[in-house]
């Protein structure tokens, strides 16, 4: 195309090219996408879909529905045409949209803080360099949990949450003790409700420690990857079955604390992959009302060795196969869900965010999350600390020596502030699913080596964007639709 034709066709038109002489409504904003060779998602501002055949969306467009056709007024009541200029319901349409945002104004809930780095497992996933030795060195300290507990204090969200992270975090039990004690204190005096959780792998667990976990009402959450030869391959601790350990502990906290204390994390390795069925049953045959399909981080140390290597078509295929036995329980009468997929289903199904961090705009780095490490370091998320034990400080936001001003709001925290909106980000901006979705430049700087990332190529968006897709394929069939509707209903 000739230069001066391409720079007149970038030039914004003026009203009267949008007009349209024979046309009955106006356009609202919306995006679409095709979900098969039959049907295409129609997908407005607050994230309501309407699946459709393919080509309606540019029926839409070129004002061709004419309004006898019942899909006039699914589309009038969806706010994806008007027959106003500006819709007589648009307060109602501004609500909704302040309440899918909602999570901006009560910042950040979630504060990690990296008890330890000393551990005694040896799992080839893990995320850090773990050490077995040295407590003074590598437990934090009693002067940098007062300054983190003080700092986390200053948030204003009403409810926080203080997670314990390690290592493994039991190995600095003492530690844990004094800052849930400090922490609710405080939180008392300043009339802010608080949640404690320490990760755990649960080979340390016993009577005392669970008995203080049931004063402080203190939250259990491990890692349990599958069937025995699936966790103990991955979950490697020195002369005795990992799994084993996992298992009775699971039990003794659910005996001392309640079943509803005590909740389990899968990676995805390259083994998991083969066995998608076996994973979703052993969850399910030892009592939890659910599983979160996890595909592994691409940080740290987790990548370094070729076993904990694949693509996202690989993980993908697993996903499907693993959903599919979970439906058929849920079929069969049973309820059991799957936590990655409800999470994404109450942004699609209902007004609300479920307030997922790794698919939020802006980004849940910083605003959700914050994470300080045992050395006194402050960080953008956990996937950023993870950066840092490879020696990359780019999500260093400061030390907790720093005013909570200049972590939260100096120009490192603006800078990633800039790449963290998903609305103005290329490629996301025009996407169908930017409701559903959410921006991650941790995860572009890890794996592309840019803040922004690229779209096309990035396994972020190639992962979240067919699972989209599959899920309102799915929705689409009357028989799975009343399943998902019980996720997102079912008080545990």
């Amino acid at each position: 195309m000739h230069l001066e034709k391409v720079n007149n066709f970038r030039k914004f038109k003026n009203a009267d090219f949008f007009k349209s002489p024979n046309s009955n409504y106006y356009l609202l904003p919306f995006r679409f996408h095709r979900i098969n060779e039959e049907k295409e998602v129609l997908v407005n501002e607050v994230g309501d879909f309407l699946v459709v055949p393919i080509g309606t969306a540019y029926r839409i467009t070129n004002k061709k529905i004419e309004i006898n056709e019942t899909l006039y007024a699914d589309l009038i009541a969806n706010f994806f045409i008007s027959e106003k200029p500006i819709p007589e319901l648009i307060d109602i349409l501004a609500t909704r949209y302040r309440t899918k945002k909602s999570f901006i104004s009560d910042f950040t809930g979630l504060h990690i803080f990296v008890i330890t780095l000393r551990c005694e497992h040896t799992c080839n996933y893990c995320q850090v360099s773990r050490v077995t030795h040295d407590k003074d060195k590598y437990d934090m300290t009693i002067e940098t949990l007062d300054r983190g507990i003080e700092l986390m204090m200053c948030s204003p969200n009403p409810h926080v949450t203080m997670e314990f992270q390690g290592g493994e975090a039991l190995l600095a039990f003492d530690r844990i003790k004094y800052a849930v004690e400090k922490a609710k204190k405080l939180a008392n005096e300043k009339s802010k409700g608080i949640t404690f959780v320490i990760c755990t792998n649960l080979a340390l667990i016993n009577h005392e420690i669970l008995q203080f976990c049931k004063k402080y009402d203190v939250l259990i959450s491990t890692s349990l990857d599958g069937p025995k030869y699936i966790h103990d391959a991955n979950r490697q601790k020195l002369n005795t079955s990992s799994y084993e350990l996992t298992i009775k502990g699971i039990e003794l906290t659910r005996q001392i604390l309640g079943r509803d204390k005590v909740s389990a994390l899968m990676t995805t390795t390259q083994l998991s992959l083969e066995h998608p069925y076996e994973i979703v049953d052993e969850y399910f045959n030892r009592g939890f009302t659910g599983i979160f399909l996890r595909s592994i981080s691409p940080y740290g140390f987790a990548l370094r060795t070729e076993k904990n290597r694949y693509g996202s078509k690989a993980f993908l295929e697993f996903y499907k196969k693993a959903l599919e036995r979970i439906i058929e329980y849920n079929l069969q009468g049973y309820y059991f869900e799957e936590n990655f997929t409800k999470i994404i289903l109450t942004k699609m199904l209902t007004p609300f965010n479920d307030g997922f961090v790794d698919l939020q705009s802006p980004a849940g780095v910083i605003t959700g999350v914050i994470v300080f490490n045992y050395d006194g370091g402050v960080y953008a998320s956990d996937e950023s600390r993870m950066l840092a034990e490879q020696n990359d400080f780019t999500f260093k936001l400061g030390t907790v020596n720093n005013s909570y001003k200049e972590i939260f709001f100096g120009e490192k925290a603006l800078v990633i502030a800039e790449v963290s909106i998903n609305e103005s980000i290329t490629g996301c901006s025009d996407c169908a699913f930017q409701t559903y979705c959410g921006a991650d430049p941790v995860h572009n700087w890890a794996a592309q080596g840019d803040l922004y990332g690229y779209r096309p190529t990035s396994d972020f968006c190639i992962k979240n964007m067919e699972i989209f897709r599959y899920l309102i394929e799915l929705i689409d069939n009357k028989d799975v639709l009343p399943i998902f509707h019980s996720w997102i209903t079912y008080k545990h």
